[in-house]
């Protein structure tokens, strides 16, 4: 090959009653002296993300799949919610055999989701409603179908061929024997030149070379082809992975020994700095990265301003916990979630800024995970999680369907998955009979992502009102009980807690850009802690268990007043609050 890189890669393959007199006092003090807009903060700091899985938003001519249109013909819905910006996944032309993670063309939609128009639509009619987009960028790797790879396919002299990986093997096997991040070999031999070629997830979504000049230089003009229509965020898709381990076998595993393993390579560092400059530079736009993949302890070098790399960063220490490996899931406490939550804080620093999530499109429902999604304690469990989420020292992600609780659905064995990295984790594990198949199911029920990705429950009638045609997936069972239409007008219901408590948070800025203090990390039911800025400070409480506790209010602090609670029940002093099961308060300290 004519490009070369010294490598380091990292891979580490994770109302409830609203008090009516405390909104009415919280809306009235919004505009005086003590509660004022931090002049100072970037938009994206304050403003509300929602991120929607296209496929299984909303359906807008009857062919089972949701689409760009659909999102438009909602965009009333999600404003009136308080949504400020909308986080899409990947709308490109694709194959969509990673649901739109394999890009074949950087500049068109995919078919089924609407044209090029209908993005400008979307764009023009978020604008009359003062609201963002965020896009997927995907460019660690692309489709096998994109006309650069099926070039770089010809010939070993071929123009595209150093824009992927490509590497002889090893006495007639793949040049390393370890894994790739969806199951099977990183390497898929081509017939026709006899030669590997490197994928980090599915053999469908070949490598990009990001050692290649030419490489970086066609992804900067198809990210600006974006930025150019209006596109005001981006959010990078496995960013880290932009260097790879794949010279050889001794060296790999050299490489895994190493405390390097440890570390992000600077390249990918250098890069994105790049990107900064030749990209972003001179427009007011939201840039994160997606680390999964990263040590949180590097998070930083992507989010610190003075680095001109990115805005802030999606990290999954949260997302993560009660999570064995991809598929397999573990015992968890509140514990282990304070102490994740706590650690991101401290990561992001005074510097830092990080997205704030309990799920999205790659993980189980936050409510069946994090909460308790049977009928007793689903809304209320439900409640208690949004308090924690949109209470955070960070810009807040709700993920499409989180609003009305939506919970996982029911999976009676393999087939009736979509997910194809899944797929291979049963064909490497339970197929060579390494793993039981029903642990495997008991498990993939629990965190697998397709609980995520059914569609969107809008009404009690036919195909939950997503589609008047056939699903393309199958909707989940419960969406006559759990839909927008039922809750929407109940001032009791997940929807309007959500609503109230996002018009709390915009007019707090302690809630914002507040310091984080746990007040109890080593309570088991109870999590409780502070946010404050100058004088304003909060302390909110939150049951995450089904059980009564009396909680002692430390002694240097009084509560002043509720602003909002997801169960009716004031019952406190200025000694104690009794907590009944998953109940959640701010107050006002």
């Amino acid at each position: 090959m004519s490009f070369k890189c010294n490598l380091r890669f990292f891979l580490k393959s994770v109302f409830l009653t609203v008090s009516l007199s405390s909104i009415s006092s919280l809306s009235a003090s919004a505009s005086s002296a003590d509660i004022k807009k931090t002049v100072s903060s970037p938009w994206w700091k304050e403003a509300i993300f929602y991120e929607i899985y296209i496929r299984s938003f909303n359906d807008s001519d009857g062919d089972g799949v949701g689409d760009l249109n659909g999102i438009t013909n909602k965009l009333d819905y999600l404003k009136s919610l308080g949504v400020d910006a909308v986080l899409l996944t990947p709308h490109y032309a694709s194959p969509n055999i990673d649901s739109g993670y394999d890009v074949s063309d950087y500049r068109n939609v995919m078919k089924e989701y609407g044209s090029l128009s209908d993005f400008d639509r979307l764009i023009a009619e978020m604008k009359k409603r003062d609201m963002r987009l965020m896009i997927d960028i995907v460019v660690n790797h692309t489709s096998d179908q994109h006309p650069w790879f099926v070039e770089s396919s010809k010939s070993k002299d071929n123009y595209y061929r150093d824009f992927y990986i490509w590497r002889e093997g090893k006495e007639e096997a793949p040049p390393t024997t370890d894994k790739s991040s969806f199951g099977g070999s990183m390497w898929e031999l081509s017939r026709k030149t006899g030669q590997y070629y490197f994928h980090t997830f599915s053999k469908h979504q070949p490598d990009l070379n990001w050692c290649n000049e030419n490489v970086k230089q066609a992804v900067y003009r198809d990210i600006k082809f974006w930025l150019d229509k209006g596109v005001a965020g981006l959010r990078f898709d496995a960013i880290a992975d932009f260097v790879k381990p794949y010279d050889t076998v001794d060296q790999f595993r050299k490489y895994k020994s190493e405390t390097v393993e440890k570390v992000v390579d600077p390249k990918v560092h250098a890069y994105v700095k790049e990107l900064n400059k030749k990209v972003f530079s001179g427009r007011d736009i939201a840039t994160a990265a997606e680390v999964w993949r990263t040590p949180s302890e590097e998070v930083s070098l992507f989010t610190d301003p003075k680095r001109k790399e990115l805005n802030f960063a999606f990290i999954f220490d949260a997302i993560f916990v009660g999570r064995k490996s991809v598929w397999e899931a573990k015992p968890w406490s509140l514990i282990d979630l304070k102490s994740a939550i706590g650690h991101v804080d401290k990561i992001t620093g005074k510097n830092g800024w990080s997205a704030f999530f309990l799920t999205n499109h790659d993980n189980a429902r936050q409510i069946s995970h994090f909460g308790n999604d049977t009928p007793e304690w689903r809304n209320v469990s439900a409640k208690a999680l949004a308090t924690l989420n949109l209470t955070q020292r960070a810009t807040p992600f709700i993920y499409q369907g989180d609003e009305i609780g939506m919970t996982n659905s029911s999976f009676p064995d393999i087939n009736s998955f979509d997910d194809v990295q899944l797929k291979g984790y049963w064909t490497d594990l339970v197929d060579t009979r390494k793993v039981d198949a029903e642990y495997f199911m008991k498990n993939a029920r629990m965190t697998n992502r397709d609980n995520s990705r059914t569609p969107f429950q809008w009404s009690p009638e036919h195909n939950a009102g997503f589609s008047t045609g056939t699903p393309w997936f199958k909707v989940n069972d419960n969406y006559k009980e759990i839909n927008v239409s039922s809750q929407i007008d109940d001032p009791k219901s997940v929807y309007n807690y959500y609503k109230s408590l996002i018009a709390i948070r915009k007019s707090s800025p302690a809630l914002i850009h507040g310091k984080y203090r746990d007040l109890d990390p080593g309570n088991v039911k109870v999590y409780a802690y502070t946010r404050s800025l100058k004088d304003e400070k909060y302390l909110v409480l939150i049951n995450m268990s089904e059980s009564n506790v009396r909680y002692l209010i430390p002694k240097n602090i009084k509560l002043k007043k509720i602003i909002i609670q997801n169960l009716d029940n004031p019952d406190f002093s200025e000694s104690h609050v009794s907590l009944k099961p998953w109940q959640a308060s701010i107050y006002k300290i």
